[in-house]
Formats: C-alpha cells, structure tokens, sequence
C-alpha cells in the first residue's frame, strides 16, 4: 500500500504538531517555511523540509506537490499569505487543502478560494478546555466532533439498583451506554438486565447538548 503525500505550509505550532503526527503515522510528509531554524528543527522528523518562500508558485510547482494527497496550511497570522497558498496549492491540483483561520471571515475567504476543510485550533482548543472545566463531574470529555462527544459520569442517584433496561437511557435521555467502568476494569458488554451500582461510572456517547443537560441534572443532584 502506498503512502500518503502530505505538504505542510508553515512550522508555527499547529503546523509542526500536524506534520510530526503524519511522519509518526507513516506519512511522506513535506514541510515548507522560509525560517531557517525552525526547517533545520524538523528536518530529520519529516521526509522532506524545504526553506521557501511559501507564496512563490514556482517555487511550489518545482517541488512536485501536485501529486500529493493533502496540503495543510498551516500559518494563519498573514492572511494574505494563507489565502494565496490555498489558492495556489488548488492551481497545482492538490486534491484536498485543510487550512488554519484566525477569524471567521478568514475562514469565509479560504473556503470559497478552495480549501476543503478549515479550522480554528485555538477556538476549538478553547471550547475543549471551557467544556471540560464546566462539566465537573465528568473525569473526561472526548470531543467526536464539533457536536458529539464521548463522557464518563458517575450515575445519577435515581439510576442506582435499577438495570441499565430499567432506567431506559438512551430513550430518556438521547445519550447511550457504551460501557461502564468499574475499579480499573471497564466493561464495554454490560449486562442490561444488572443493577446499577454506586460506585460504578457510566461510559456515555451522545450530542453535546444532550451530554450536558443529563450534566447539570448531576450537578444539581450533587448540591442537595
């Protein structure tokens, strides 16, 4: 099975955590900056890092990119810069482009000059962050996408001694049961016909919002 092929514009933090993920996973892995320090610093991580002038189409076609899977363009602080590298990453017949935005109006821009997908790292690291501070009786949040999430909860008072049939979860609460944990044990088969213990935690999967309702019912259980 061949390799994937991905070009990644810029070594700001974003871009060297993208592209030592890809070489980590087995990627041929092309990182452009016109740094100096920061090319030398990934060079023996990636296969290939190139000091360039990232805006320079020439430049670009010379490096033979127009046959690699994906472009990630990475800097997002000189916009002008970010929207001319998607553009010119498309010309060069890139199939798929993921670019970083600062704003929404930048992320606005680079989708309709051909970036396939754009994110907001810091704005959704924020998001994580807040979410996970705010739900505290969750030991964790695993965020799926934008609007779904993997959580563990301890269960609610009313769940205890009834089974998992019982207390109807998934039809109560729009979240499902995908295991529960006990000790250091996770059971990912549990029986649904088993009582509920105190000392168990509920491995659940479902939207945010539904997510965060059945938090700020525990929450308000735990003020009592």
């Amino acid at each position: 099975m061949q390799k994937k092929e991905f070009v990644v514009f810029g070594l700001g933090r974003f871009g060297r955590s993208v592209a030592e993920t890809l070489a980590q996973s087995g990627c041929e892995v092309l990182v452009v900056d016109d740094d100096d320090d920061k090319i030398k610093e990934i060079a023996d991580i990636v296969t290939y890092a190139v000091k360039a002038k990232i805006t320079d189409k020439a430049t670009l076609a010379s490096l033979g990119i127009s046959n690699f899977d994906g472009a990630i363009i990475a800097m997002s602080e000189d916009l002008e810069a970010s929207i001319l590298a998607t553009i010119l990453v498309k010309e060069l017949g890139i199939p798929y482009v993921l670019a970083k935005a600062q704003t929404e109006l930048h992320g606005k821009i680079l989708k309709k000059v051909g970036a396939d997908l754009v994110v907001f790292p810091e704005k959704e690291m924020g998001i994580h962050i807040a979410n996970n501070l705010i739900m505290d009786n969750f030991f964790d949040a695993v965020e799926l996408s934008s609007t779904c999430s993997l959580m563990e909860m301890d269960p609610m008072d009313s769940w205890i001694g009834h089974s998992l049939k019982e207390v109807n979860i998934r039809s109560k609460y729009k979240v499902n049961v995908i295991g529960i944990r006990r000790d250091d044990e996770l059971d990912i088969t549990p029986d649904v016909d088993k009582p509920i213990h105190k000392d168990e935690a509920m491995i659940l999967i479902g939207k945010n919002d539904a997510l965060n309702k059945l938090r700020a019912q525990k929450s308000k259980e735990t003020e009592k």
